[in-house]
């Protein structure tokens, strides 16, 4: 397992993780977002909204793995976005990417 999922793996266990679309949203417009991670296999929509959201709201936003590898991750079924609200984990994270 890559460092990134099991950074992702810490962040849930601390609480310090929002996923699904709504949710993820939710977080970046109420500013709590410190990094956006979408699936490269997303819908276009959903990598349009979360690029567009972010750039406004000036949160870094990346394209990382599958929906199934996120979801695993978090211990969830598929997850085509996530939202990471811890400093530490998010600029650990960024590092990786």
């Amino acid at each position: 397992m890559d460092k990134i999922l099991s950074l992702l793996g810490i962040a849930r266990k601390a609480g310090a993780v929002v996923s699904g679309e709504f949710s993820t949203e939710k977080a970046v417009k109420e500013k709590r977002a410190l990094l956006v991670l979408v699936a490269e296999d997303a819908s276009d929509n959903t990598k349009k909204l979360f690029s567009d959201k972010c750039r406004f709201y000036g949160i870094p936003e990346k394209e990382y793995g599958t929906k199934e590898t996120l979801g695993h991750a978090l211990g969830e079924e598929l997850r085509s976005s996530l939202a990471v609200c811890d400093r530490g984990l998010a600029s650990a994270i960024e590092k990786l990417l």
